[in-house]
């Protein structure tokens, strides 16, 4: 029905902050949509990969029908190593953070294995972080705060007898 408008090469610098500019308005759509814009132009740009999976994980817990699957998908596209497993540390996250908020029967369980995820990935980034970048050890120490903070903890097992009678 509508074919989009491609941005000229000259463009993606300014396009780039617009998005960085939208993020901070907490508008992570537009954000998102200028990223695509960007990456139709040049599919690999990893500033607009890594601002595309950060609009996509601004959107988590928001009812905007953004789901985790989406966000995965951006990471493979990462070149760098450690960043793959930064910013999968980020998607775990911050979906840990969206169950806590939207607090749904058993979501505390599920947001200390999402957690729990995030700082498997943190300490995979931390062994080859780059020189005097503590990133991942600021990301992992705060996902352990936000664990003690809601006294979250792993699901156990319950045994149920039933009846046969």
């Amino acid at each position: 029905m509508f074919e989009l408008k491609r941005l000229s090469r000259d463009s993606i610098p300014s396009a780039l902050e617009k998005a960085m500019r939208y993020r901070l308005l907490h508008e992570p759509g537009e954000a998102e949509s200028i990223c695509q814009d960007v990456l139709c132009c040049e599919p690999d740009n990893q500033q607009a990969l890594v601002l595309l999976l950060l609009a996509l994980t601004d959107r988590f817990g928001k009812n905007y029908g953004i789901s985790l699957t989406h966000a995965r998908e951006v990471l493979p596209r990462l070149h760098d190593p450690y960043e793959r497993a930064y910013y999968a540390g980020i998607v775990s996250e911050r979906q840990a953070k969206a169950l806590l908020q939207r607090g749904s029967p058993g979501a505390e369980f599920e947001a200390y294995e999402a957690l729990r995820d995030a700082m498997t990935c943190y300490e995979e980034a931390e062994a080859i972080r780059p020189p005097e970048n503590d990133d991942a050890l600021l990301r992992w120490n705060a996902c352990v705060r936000l664990i003690v903070h809601n006294k979250l903890s792993a699901r156990t097992e319950e045994r149920i007898t039933l009846s046969l009678e």
